[in-house]
């Protein structure tokens, strides 16, 4: 059967960007950036069909890397998700990276090896959106490679077959126990897997404990940059693993992103580099550590160090630090009433939980009055909902006396950001 490869051009606003149905293919223009979509069928492909989704930042001219977020067996019935997520979105921005997320319908016992085919689909696909974006960096950029339980096994696998294109891997809850043997270049590549023990998928195919387990001492004996995280009051299905995997990213891009000097991927910094013992749980200077080390779990630094031990303690990373101030308030009289408008810019370390909004001083209400602004998904770490509301709320005032309207951000660790302030009433009133 003829290749299909439809990418038709759609302006929408953020309502409409839902791509439900596999028939739609556009790009999604965001306050924020846009998103890329296109379908891949192919007869030769191991899946029914494959869509892609592509967040890049706005304002972004070269992209320096790519996060890639593999789901799981079974996971592809959420559909396009995680390019609309907030907290992944700001994490893009930072770092001038594109998010992208394969949605793969069909049988992953199929797809989950990338030579089947799924690598490849990922190739063109890469090379479709860069050729609609107009960033051919698309195709060189480096990979950050997220996978969970047939994700995960693929995540690895692509260590495999394209280590020269990998920053770093983060694998949740890997299933099916790859026999291979890793490359030389694989060595290079800092990974973390995460597992729950007894708790997860454990059965004999899929095999997730013992997939983590032999990864981890196969590449160690490689003396290759891999950590290992037990999880044991989690599951297969439920973890909080982006608050442990964004901060172990950051500290490979800050290391390993390709400079103004050359366009290779740099080495880890030996220097900079921790060991922790899933045992004692207990984290020390690489170079200060004891013993033999080939039992230890790598990290890149002693923050990450820090954060290991708290989640392999707790199963979550707390957020210390407040969220970005929202920004370009803006105020629209509606009869009695004023509507204010603005953007916010999600907290890295755990997203958007809501906003409150202040008159004169006084809380007077809470944006979204009711719910969450969005979270993510324990299983599959997919946004909910992934079409986000206008940043917009109603307010009754006075068109008589000057009132002072404040907006603060609230992360999901409950931290209030700074206030962001507009004075209206009477001079707004139009």
């Amino acid at each position: 059967m003829k290749r299909l490869i439809n990418i038709l051009v759609l302006i929408c606003v953020i309502c409409l960007c839902s791509f439900a149905g596999e028939s739609k293919s556009n790009i999604c223009q965001l306050w924020n950036g846009k998103i890329y979509q296109t379908i891949l069928r192919e007869e030769s492909y191991p899946f029914d069909h494959a869509d892609y989704g592509v967040f890049i930042p706005e304002g972004v001219t070269t992209i320096r890397g790519v996060l890639i977020h593999q789901h799981g067996c079974g996971m592809e019935q959420f559909g396009l998700t995680i390019p609309f997520d907030a907290q992944y979105q700001a994490f893009a921005r930072k770092w001038n990276l594109a998010v992208v997320e394969p949605v793969l319908y069909g049988d992953c016992h199929k797809w989950r090896d990338p030579e089947s085919g799924s690598g490849p689909a990922l190739l063109q696909a890469l090379d479709e959106i860069s050729h609609l974006s107009g960033h051919s960096e698309l195709n060189a950029a480096p990979w950050l490679l997220w996978g969970h339980s047939g994700g995960g096994y693929w995540a690895l696998a692509m260590m495999k077959n394209y280590p020269e294109r990998i920053l770093a891997v983060f694998s949740y809850s890997p299933a099916f126990d790859p026999q291979w043997q890793f490359p030389a270049a694989a060595a290079k590549i800092p990974l973390l897997i995460r597992h729950a023990g007894s708790n997860d998928g454990n059965q004999p195919e899929i095999n997730c404990w013992g997939t983590a387990l032999h990864v981890f001492s196969k590449l160690r004996k490689m003396n290759s940059p891999v950590s290992i995280a037990y999880t044991p009051g989690q599951n297969h299905n439920f973890s909080y693993v982006r608050y442990m995997a964004i901060p172990f990213y950051e500290a490979a891009l800050t290391q390993r992103l390709p400079n103004a000097a050359s366009p290779e991927m740099r080495n880890l910094e030996k220097g900079k580099a921790w060991l922790g013992d899933t045992e004692t749980l207990q984290i020390c200077k690489a170079s200060a550590c004891t013993g033999n080390k080939d039992d230890l779990c790598w990290l890149p630094d002693s923050a990450t160090a820090v954060k290991w031990k708290e989640y392999v303690t707790t199963g979550s990373v707390s957020d210390q630090t407040p969220p970005p101030v929202p920004y370009d308030l803006q105020i629209e009289w509606v009869n009695d009433s004023i509507e204010l408008s603005w953007k916010a810019n999600a907290d890295i370390e755990s997203g958007i939980k809501r906003f409150n909004i202040y008159k004169d001083g006084i809380h007077v209400g809470l944006f979204p009055k009711s719910g969450i602004y969005q979270k993510f998904d324990t299983n599959g770490d997919n946004a909910i909902p992934s079409v986000l509301p206008d940043m917009k709320y109603r307010i009754a005032v006075s068109d008589k006396k000057k009132t002072v309207i404040s907006i603060r951000t609230v992360n999901h660790f409950d931290l209030e950001s700074k206030e962001a302030r507009i004075v209206c009433c009477p001079a707004s009133k139009r």
